[in-house]
């Protein structure tokens, strides 16, 4: 099971990726970065898009009540899987990484909108997270 560096060198991989950092929503530490930052700053990119993620995961009118239940029965993650921003040139994708410690983790990927395939990312950054071991 990948760990957090060959992670990240994964999501790299894709067609447009820009960056893609594991942050902790709770904190809005980056728990490791790859690539170009966001806005030049890879902090201020991990404290500004842990505050969207706080939102999304804590906010009701954003998903169930309940928490997603990892493999073993245990609270892995917020409810909501994923959050999505787009703009003019490029997408912020944010996952939520499941059965991490205590479910407060998350990948951010930077895409190039013209180069990059939204669905495609989407789905590879879900099966990355789902493999990811902190």
């Amino acid at each position: 099971m990948p760990g957090i560096d060959e992670s990240l060198l994964e999501a790299m991989r894709l067609p447009g990726a820009r960056s893609a950092a594991v942050v902790d929503w709770v904190s809005g530490l980056a728990l490791g970065v790859a690539g170009e930052a966001p806005g030049g700053d890879h902090e201020a990119a991990a404290c500004e898009t842990a505050e969207l993620a706080r939102m999304v995961a804590e906010y009701r009118s954003f998903g169930p009540l309940t928490t997603a239940r990892g493999p073993d029965g245990s609270t892995a993650a917020p409810a909501v899987e994923d959050v999505i921003t787009t703009n003019a040139d490029s997408y912020h994708l944010l996952r939520f990484v499941t059965g991490a410690l205590d479910g407060s983790f998350f990948l951010h990927l930077w895409l190039a909108r013209d180069e990059g395939n939204l669905a495609l990312a989407r789905m590879r950054l879900a099966r990355i997270a789902d493999r990811m071991v902190l």
